[in-house]
């Protein structure tokens, strides 16, 4: 964000809108109690204002991780909004990532507090939704273009489709699902698996400041050092 080259300075930029804009969106729906039109409208003047203004400019990565600094800056954003009374309704047109809002929608439904006090963990939680969301689309991808579909077949029907008729099934049960062997389910998992790491760290890289929050991002949302 801090390049002084405008084609670095826009792709950096375009990397963050991707990276944020759901959580933008949610907190703006559970947070402020904005309706669908007046939150995709104030999510595309949020981003608008950041890159004319340089919002993230003074970014201190030793005082707050960076979304949560994303979040002090929305906060501020949709509070003058509110004060003003107005949605800035033409400031996302800068904006070349698409954003469909209509999923964004959809997914919020995964987000609705139970209690006040969820209300302000929805930014994050659509954050790392949407990160997640990211690697498991470019994990797909890297399948796709390696002739290795199966391998995502088994990691989604494993770890991520949830169902609800009762616990995820067996290798074994897997394997007959699928007309594979057990040893290929093992082996197709634990690549995907690992790829799936790789992708989740290389998405965190691309939205965190610095080596530290870097490291600090992925023991939240892995568990461990990356």
């Amino acid at each position: 964000m801090g390049s002084g080259d405008p084609a670095e300075r826009a792709r950096a930029f375009d990397a963050l809108v991707r990276a944020y804009w759901k959580p933008v969106y949610a907190h703006l729906r559970l947070r402020w109690h904005h309706g669908p039109d007046d939150a995709s409208d104030l999510t595309q003047a949020f981003f608008a204002r950041a890159f004319e203004k340089g919002f993230f400019a003074d970014y201190d990565p030793a005082r707050a991780l960076f979304r949560t600094y994303v979040k002090m800056c929305l906060d501020r954003f949709a509070t003058d909004a509110a004060r003003a009374d107005r949605r800035e309704k033409r400031g996302g047109k800068f904006l070349r990532v698409s954003l469909d809002f209509e999923v964004a929608e959809e997914e919020l439904r995964g987000l609705l507090p139970a209690s006040g006090d969820s209300v302000e963990t929805s930014f994050d939680a659509a954050w790392e939704r949407n990160l997640f969301g990211a690697a498991v689309e470019a994990l797909e991808s890297l399948c796709e273009r390696q002739g290795r579909r199966p391998y995502f077949t088994v990691f989604r029907r494993y770890v991520l489709e949830d169902d609800d008729q009762g616990p995820r099934p067996s290798y074994a049960a897997l394997a007959d699902e699928l007309g594979l062997s057990v040893s290929n389910v093992t082996n197709y998992l634990a690549w995907a698996r690992r790829e799936f790491r790789a992708l989740v760290l290389e998405e965190l890289r691309e939205v965190t400041a610095n080596g530290e929050e870097f490291r600090s991002e992925a023991r939240i949302l892995l568990g461990k050092d990356p």
